[in-house]
């Protein structure tokens, strides 16, 4: 919702109106002033106080606003879906379009930036985090499924050549995955060596 200008004889003045005309509580009202008036002396040369006001997004609101503003300025048509849950703090997005592997990047790398961008703006103002999770086209249930195919596989090779194995850098989302497909095998263990963001996975045999 856009900002509306409203003006009253006084800066509370044009809060209420401005409540009035958007039929809100004051408390639901997001405001700036613009202008605090003039009385003027004795009536003569007064001048109205002005202010821009909107009614205030909500959390889910405030995050389809940024990621419309941050496509718009990509040049990309996509559909925002966002379902939050207030009880268990979770926020899903998902984006559905035309073009979308331009929105996952290589390896995720771009939507991986969204949802970090978006976690900070959803995040900026709220006492209790919100946890957020941006996915388009079910890329982060397949991504998933490939890092625990290759955990699988990778670990075979350490077993059958006895010799340890490093994997490509992977942030720490998908790091997790690795070490969570193999905590419970009984021949390999992981660990994580190097610096972020080329921090990578090393498949060793257990001693």
């Amino acid at each position: 919702m856009e900002f509306m200008e409203f003006s009253g004889k006084t800066v509370d003045d044009a809060v209420v109106e401005a409540c009035s005309k958007l039929l809100i509580s004051r408390e639901k009202l997001e405001y700036e002033v613009v202008d605090e008036g003039n009385s003027g002396f004795l009536g003569l040369g007064s001048k109205p106080a002005v202010i821009k006001a909107r009614q205030k997004l909500e959390i889910d609101d405030t995050a389809k606003v940024f990621l419309d503003d941050v496509f718009r300025a990509m040049g990309i048509e996509a559909t925002v879906n966002i379902k939050y849950d207030e009880f268990d703090k979770t926020m899903n997005i998902d984006l559905t379009g035309d073009d979308m592997g331009i929105l996952i990047g290589k390896r995720g790398q771009t939507l991986d930036s969204l949802q970090y961008l978006t976690n900070l703006v959803v995040n900026k103002n709220v006492e209790e985090k919100i946890h957020v999770k941006v996915d388009t086209e079910d890329y982060r249930k397949r991504r998933r499924q490939t890092l625990e195919n290759l955990a699988k596989n990778m670990s075979s090779k350490v077993k059958r050549t006895r010799r340890s194995v490093t994997l490509e850098p992977m942030n720490p989302y998908e790091r997790r995955i690795i070490h969570s497909a193999l905590q419970n095998d009984k021949y390999v263990t992981t660990h994580s060596e190097g610096e972020e963001p080329y921090r990578k996975v090393v498949i060793t045999l257990k001693k």
